[in-house]
């Protein structure tokens, strides 16, 4: 085998490689159950508890959230507003509001003040699938991280959460939360 076959049969390996790599789709939870549908589940109080690890894996933070959220509007076209209230270990609070809005069957597009454009979430089975980009205090000024955000119903009281936040492609860390709704 000369160099250039050689090359070709490196390359052809490599780009096998990162296909086998490629992560989950929504779809992949399609028949999970109990069936998630938002709506229902960020409806009412809930109660968070999360971390947030560097790449590591060493605990930065800890934190609670108390949750309430409301939805209005005609089938198809609901609106909802969950109000998220922050408490950190260091004793610092926090508060995000965020707007959804369902746009079809299974997907819905977010806002709040720290997200930079829109977020987009596609639901299926028991899974919530969010993609976006948050704009975060550091050190003085503001940095913009991008948001991988996987949720999972458990039960119909219980949701677990697993977000990791990257700069560049580069993960940063993650943030773990368990929901449960009151």
């Amino acid at each position: 085998m000369n160099k250039r076959q050689w090359l070709g049969v490196v390359a052809a390996s490599s780009a096998l490689a990162l296909v086998g790599c490629a992560g989950p789709k929504p779809a992949d939870y399609a028949n999970e159950k109990p069936k998630l549908d938002l709506r229902k589940y960020f409806n009412g109080t809930l109660d968070a508890y999360g971390v947030f690890t560097d790449r590591s894996g060493a605990v930065v933070k800890r934190f609670t959230v108390l949750m309430t959220c409301t939805w209005k509007g005609e089938p198809g076209a609901e609106e909802g507003v969950l109000n998220e209230d922050f408490t950190f270990s260091d004793g610092t609070k926090q508060r995000r509001i965020w707007r959804l809005k369902r746009t079809g069957e299974g997907r819905y597009i977010g806002r709040a003040d720290d997200v930079v454009g829109e977020a987009v979430g596609v639901e299926s089975g028991n899974t919530l699938h969010w993609n976006y980009t948050l704009s975060l205090p550091v050190d003085d000024r503001l940095i913009e991280v991008q948001f991988d955000d996987w949720m999972y119903l458990i039960t119909d009281k219980v949701m677990l959460n697993k977000a990791t936040m990257s700069k560049y492609g580069v993960t940063l860390g993650e943030v773990t939360l368990s929901f449960t709704k009151r």
